[in-house]
């Protein structure tokens, strides 16, 4: 697989990425924090709806511990999809640590629809990791440097992000042989916003399609062979 079909594979998140990381780079520029706070928040921390929380709490003056706290609630998740890729990561060399690290929801669905040669799996993965980072980041900077410069209207554009996992979790049940476990998550998901607080619903949703899936993982294995 070659660098530039690798680069093919990443466009949908980079059609996502780059404007979703601007208007992080905009908000964190009208909260009159220097630009270069967005290079480093998106280098380290790497975590889009996470750096979004992150400066919502920093303008209603919240401390770290509250930050830290609420950033974790709200990226639980990514221990699903650890959990998920473990024997997939387990033989890979000391890099496996990047690609734990830049494991998003963009990312992991990427990993999943693509079918990779075992032998270069660990560096094509990398790639991919590495590219939508590189997106992330370009955008990031790019939106802090022009709200510096240029009035602009970001109001709905976070949403693009939402957009962009729904797009990419149609594409993984397109290409999976499971489907109960993407009906079973939808229900709980539409279930929870019925029943759930709504500053608790992902986590609470999570957590029971997990508890659910986990349960009858033996009876959706032997359903599907």
């Amino acid at each position: 697989m070659s660098f530039l079909s690798i680069v093919k594979v990443t466009v949908p998140v980079m059609m996502g990425y780059i404007p979703l990381g601007m208007a992080f780079g905009l908000l964190l520029s009208s909260l009159l924090i220097p630009w270069y706070y967005a290079f480093y928040m998106s280098v380290f921390i790497f975590a889009g709806s996470g750096q979004f929380l992150a400066l919502s709490l920093f303008a209603s003056q919240a401390t770290i511990l509250e930050i830290g706290v609420a950033t974790f609630l709200l990226n639980l998740r990514h221990t699903f999809y650890g959990l998920a890729m473990v024997s997939t990561f387990k033989n890979f060399s000391w890099k496996k640590n990047y690609l734990i690290f830049g494991l998003t929801d963009e990312t992991f669905a990427l990993l999943k629809t693509r079918e990779v040669d075992e032998k270069n799996r660990e560096k094509i993965y990398l790639i991919i990791t590495a590219l939508n980072q590189f997106y992330w980041v370009l955008g990031s900077v790019v939106g802090a440097l022009l709200g510096n410069i240029l009035p602009f209207n970001y109001k709905g554009i976070e949403f693009s992000l939402t957009a962009l996992f729904v797009v990419l979790s149609i594409d993984l049940y397109n290409k999976s042989k499971l489907h109960k476990p993407f009906l079973i998550s939808l229900v709980i998901g539409f279930l929870g916003m019925l029943v759930f607080p709504s500053d608790k619903m992902l986590v609470l949703s999570l957590s029971l399609a997990a508890i659910i899936l986990i349960l009858f993982k033996k009876q959706l294995d032997n359903v599907h062979g």
